[in-house]
């Protein structure tokens, strides 16, 4: 087989490169080791920044998010028994973020390249990736019981984490940075009505807990719990009274139950691998990078890659023009390590340190207090978390 750019994984960051290529005229095939089944119902980030709402509309994969998505223009943060809102809509002329499952963006983006023709391998088994230095690498793998070898231009490595494009590159041409935090968060999905219109990301003695939502049925929470958190140790009760406690807000306010669908333990971490190119095998997304998701960025970082990469590309093939290509990686962590920073900061203001005294417990409420009474401070919060960024 050939094509002119070979993806690997069909995330959110793969299927949406996919897409842009598309709408370019540059061809491509995608290598998916899961089944359609699972990617579609992979249930993970859902907060969608400004630029990524409007790349999804301007490239014709919104309607259904439009439809469907919940907009927000601020976000509550609780803390000593208090309530502060920040404001994105006064903060930052009118911004704001929606609320869209990544597993609905991946549908909708799935549903559009099947019905553009596009080649998407599911359940593929033993993918490789070879000759990355080469002028025409390949993608090898099973797919319904035939070995295939994919010849391309360039291999876009957007399989997560724990994909095989990355280690497929020789741990000497690599720096990573790593930083693995001493919590996790306990995960809820819940049959439940939102109890009201804007997440919360409470700061509480007991430790953190964020207030979400994935539509006007269905409610998404988190409690800061252990890295090795035993599930089998949190019944349903249990969950429901430490998120009432760590969310209440000394008001009244009540958060609404329901039957709890799904629990998961996600741990926490921060994680850069430069460069994000070896020849011409390029990362995306977690295959690069991994935030921490208190500041809902891991998503819209995979599209910012996304977005980079598919212009590069699009000047190598209508003007022979490698200079995008060359400046891929470059061009990316800028974003990235700003994202890093806004993501660490959120989690270190917000989660309780076993390892922390009590003075710095004092100055992480004081940091709490002056993002909720300065503008100064306010505008910076609401700015990086809707993603008006200047580079």
């Amino acid at each position: 087989m050939r094509t002119q750019v070979g993806i690997v994984g069909a995330g959110p960051a793969g299927l949406l490169l996919s897409h842009l290529l598309h709408l370019q005229g540059i061809s491509s095939v995608i290598v998916e080791a899961r089944s359609r089944r699972y990617v579609e119902e992979r249930i993970r980030a859902g907060v969608l920044e400004q630029g990524t709402v409007d790349l999804l509309n301007e490239t014709g994969v919104g309607s259904r998010m439009r439809r469907e998505g919940l907009v927000h223009h601020g976000i509550e943060l609780r803390f000593g028994g208090r309530n502060h809102r920040i404001d994105f809509a006064a903060l930052t002329g009118g911004h704001g973020v929606t609320v869209y499952g990544q597993h609905e963006v991946v549908k909708d983006l799935i549903q559009q390249r099947l019905a553009d023709g596009g080649d998407i391998r599911f359940e593929a088994a033993d993918v490789s990736v070879h000759e990355t230095d080469s002028a025409r690498p390949k993608i090898r793998f099973t797919h319904q019981g035939e070995v295939q070898e994919l010849d391309c231009d360039f291999i876009a490595g957007c399989d997560g984490f724990h994909g095989i494009c990355r280690p497929s590159i020789p741990p000497a041409q690599l720096k990573t940075y790593d930083r693995v935090y001493p919590f996790a968060w306990l995960g809820i999905l819940a049959e439940a009505p939102p109890s009201q219109d804007e997440l919360i990301y409470a700061n509480h003695p007991d430790g953190f807990a964020l207030y979400s939502m994935r539509s006007p049925q269905i409610t998404r929470l988190y409690l800061q719990c252990r890295p090795d958190e035993d599930l089998a140790q949190w019944s349903d009760d249990r969950i429901w009274s430490a998120l009432h406690t760590r969310l209440g807000d000394g008001a009244g306010w009540r958060l609404n139950e329901g039957p709890i669908l799904q629990k998961s333990v996600t741990p926490m971490r921060s994680f850069v691998t430069e460069p994000m190119r070896r020849g011409r095998l390029f990362l995306a997304g977690d295959a690069a990078h991994i935030v921490p998701p208190t500041g809902a960025k891991g998503m819209n970082l995979a599209v910012h890659d996304v977005k980079v990469l598919a212009a590069a590309l699009d000047g190598f093939y209508r003007k022979d023009a490698e200079q995008g290509l060359e400046l891929y990686s470059e061009t990316c962590l800028a974003r990235i390590w700003r994202m890093q920073r806004f993501s660490w900061w959120m989690t270190s203001m917000l989660h309780r340190f076993d390892d922390k005294s009590d003075f710095d417990q004092r100055v992480q409420l004081a940091e709490l207090e002056y993002v909720t009474s300065s503008r100064a401070a306010s505008e910076s919060l609401a700015e990086n978390y809707v993603g008006l960024m200047r580079r």
